[in-house]
């Protein structure tokens, strides 16, 4: 299936936007982050988490519930659990340890007067701890460098080039920092959900990358006597049908999960629309002309050098460093 067919977009010509935008967009991100910091959820910071069940396991309104639990000035994180055929839901509302116990004796009396028929039972009642809330955000963050230090190892034994897995990591910092930073601003809870996002964002990303990778080291062995911008341009239009047509269904069923998900889905699935947004265009238009800046103007001019000519007259590619 062709979305595009023959495109010939001069991606190299107008390089410098994309990547000019690009750094705005990393930097002014990683300038909102350290100014105005993230609201984390009480995964990090600590906090009461109560689960409630109902009479023969059947279910309730969310939205009711979420409404009075709101007017009686509780604003937890509300999740369902089914497990079994059985279905509870867990309340996870930020405080300390002494306020455990009010907290979940009002969540009680919240729920059974909105839904005296249910009859809700108290399954559960426990306290996160800030010292737990922290050793979870220290391991978050090592999980998020650990996979980034990965996928540069990956990339740089894949190309036989360090520096296309220094390239691949800026454009996926980039796309994670952007989608992080818009969390930042909007004022939105950090919870694992959105860290789960943030690192499946960043593992497609380098997915797409690869691709156009694959395409430049493999039309570097074809087009031989081509120089880097005509070979970095045909990879890129080359692959842009795939790309486009993979982006489309995964941010359809992305949108479906934003509209139908429900507030638990709603951060998640947002972190990965802005994240295919991002991504797409990162991959598409900076990433790969970034490879091309650097080879002709910062790293040398190799990989633009003309074929040098055989003996027998006819011309004969030199071969580049770093491409095998």
């Amino acid at each position: 299936m062709q979305f595009l067919h023959n495109p010939d977009i001069d991606f190299v010509k107008w390089r410098r936007i994309p990547i000019v935008l690009s750094l705005i967009i990393m930097f002014g991100g990683l300038v909102t982050i350290v100014f105005k910091g993230f609201h984390y959820s009480i995964e990090f910071t600590g906090g009461t988490l109560v689960q409630v069940a109902f009479a023969k396991g059947q279910t309730v309104d969310m939205a009711k519930m979420r409404s009075a639990l709101t007017e009686a000035g509780l604003a937890p994180e509300i999740q369902t659990i089914s497990s079994g055929g059985k279905v509870s839901y867990s309340l996870r509302e930020k405080g300390d340890e002494k306020a455990m116990e009010a907290v979940s004796n009002k969540t009680m009396d919240v729920l059974t007067k909105a839904f005296p028929e249910a009859s809700p039972v108290l399954e559960k009642k426990d306290m996160v701890g800030p010292v737990v809330g922290k050793d979870l955000k220290r391991k978050t963050y090592w999980a998020i460098f650990l996979s980034l230090m990965g996928i540069v190892i990956y990339l740089a034994f894949r190309f036989s080039n360090p520096l296309w897995g220094f390239t691949g990591v800026v454009e996926l910092f980039h796309d994670v920092i952007g989608v992080a930073a818009f969390f930042c601003i909007m004022g939105t809870e950090i919870d694992l959900l959105i860290v789960t996002a943030l690192l499946t964002i960043a593992g497609y990303s380098v997915h797409d990358t690869i691709i156009i990778f694959d395409r430049i080291r493999e039309n570097l062995r074809i087009k031989r006597g081509a120089n880097f911008g005509e070979i970095v341009n045909a990879s890129i239009n080359e692959t842009l049908s795939r790309t486009i047509i993979t982006v489309l269904t995964v941010q359809t069923v992305c949108i479906i999960l934003l509209i139908f998900g429900g507030p638990v889905m709603r951060n998640f699935s947002l972190a990965m629309v802005l994240g295919n947004i991002l991504g797409t265009y990162s991959s598409i238009a900076a990433t790969a002309t970034l490879i091309y800046e650097w080879e002709t103007h910062w790293g040398g001019k190799k990989a633009a050098e003309p074929a040098a000519p055989l003996k027998g007259g006819k011309p004969q590619p030199k071969k580049q460093k770093g491409y095998a």
